[in-house]
């Protein structure tokens, strides 16, 4: 049998950091979106015990323990009484280190998708408690399509719906490391931001709330950041955002022609990665 799972991208609409944590961590408020844009994964068992192969063409994956798909699918049949193994293959069309939780989501999924082959029938808290083992973001995945996160991102609260929008999301193919952002964000006194505030339920709402704290560190030393911001903007934009730790920037866009036109335009003037997406409905 196999099985073929949806894995979407994610934004992160705020994204605040709030200070540091005794255990290196970093204590985080953010709002988090999934994407109807994402990658595809295939699974099914082998009759190979414990063996887990994890397949994606054209993209240089980690291999072993470093693949955090292949990290899932071992925590899956550890508890399984089934002799068997697993293969992924994935349809990878998420940039990677792109700050769209490409490697999150592909965990989450393949927790999900095992969680039916290998019939363990585990609950969403419990699978939720093996996805914060493999990564700060995976539970977000297994949650809800949005939320408010809290914690290291593992405290997840649900919101209500966003309002109707579109997004332009523009990856130039720079390398950012998480790490190297943290250790040069230089936290003074950071607000107290622990509740979810006013809610956006218009456009100009969502834009109002737009704010990374990640982002000045890597606007600072990459000025291309700064500049494919102003480039959304020009092209309709209501507002603009890297996610995550980067190197993806999103504009956000009231109406779907106006994405698609600004999309375009960006395609034939540019070599970057250009994709439109609209929020997720589970």
């Amino acid at each position: 049998m196999k099985l073929r799972l949806f894995a979407p991208a994610k934004i992160n609409l705020c994204l605040h950091v709030l200070g540091k944590r005794p255990d290196g961590y970093h204590e985080l408020a953010m709002l988090m979106q999934s994407l109807d844009f994402g990658d595809t994964l295939e699974m099914e068992l082998t009759n190979r015990p414990g063996e887990v192969l994890v397949d994606c063409a054209g993209v240089d994956l980690p291999t072993g323990d470093e693949n955090i798909a292949a990290k899932a699918a071992r925590r899956m049949l550890a508890r399984s009484n089934m002799q068997v193994g697993v293969r992924i293959v994935i349809d990878k069309k998420i940039p990677v280190a792109a700050g769209l939780g490409g490697g999150s989501s592909n965990a989450a999924t393949t927790l999900l998708g095992l969680n039916k082959l290998l019939n363990l029938r585990l609950s969403k808290d419990e699978l939720m408690a093996e996805g914060v083992k493999l990564g700060a973001d995976v539970p977000f995945f297994l949650f809800a399509d949005k939320a408010w996160a809290t914690g290291i991102g593992d405290r997840l609260e649900s919101v209500p719906p966003l309002p109707p929008v579109w997004y332009v999301l523009v990856n130039p193919g720079i390398f950012i490391s998480t790490a190297w952002v943290y250790q040069n964000l230089g936290l003074t006194a950071p607000p107290i931001l622990t509740k979810l505030p006013r809610f956006p339920t218009t456009v100009d709402d969502l834009v109002a709330i737009l704010e990374n704290d990640l982002e000045r560190i890597t606007i600072e030393h990459y000025s291309l950041l700064a500049e494919i911001k102003g480039k959304l903007i020009e092209l309709g934009a209501k507002g603009a955002l890297m996610s995550g730790s980067g190197s993806t920037l999103f504009g956000v866009f009231a109406e779907e022609a106006q994405a698609h036109n600004a999309a375009e335009i960006l395609r034939t003037s540019s070599d970057w990665s250009i994709i439109t997406a609209k929020p997720l409905i589970l």
